[in-house]
């Protein structure tokens, strides 16, 4: 238990006893654990990030390649017109 845990508990424990007081930091606690775990869902942790950079360099090298076809193919579309005549 924290300090503050423990000056909240002497509090509670004066005020309503030592099994209640026990019990409302308990509840405080679990509360503030169920909280916890709904926000973990949400939160990017590091390998998170890991991995988000990891398929966006991924996608930027796909895109890279299919606009260096698309060049290509232009250039070749051109060149072919060109020398048609």
């Amino acid at each position: 238990m924290s300090t503050l845990e423990l000056k909240v508990y002497e509090i509670f424990k004066n005020k309503l006893g030592e099994k209640e007081a026990e019990t409302v930091i308990e509840y405080f606690e679990s509360k503030t654990e169920e909280k916890y775990q709904q926000k973990k869902d949400v939160l990017l942790t590091k390998e998170d990030k890991i991995e988000l950079i990891s398929k966006i360099e991924s996608s930027k090298t796909d895109m890279i390649k299919w606009f260096v076809a698309f060049f290509i193919t232009l250039v070749l579309m051109i060149a072919g017109l060109y020398f048609k005549k």
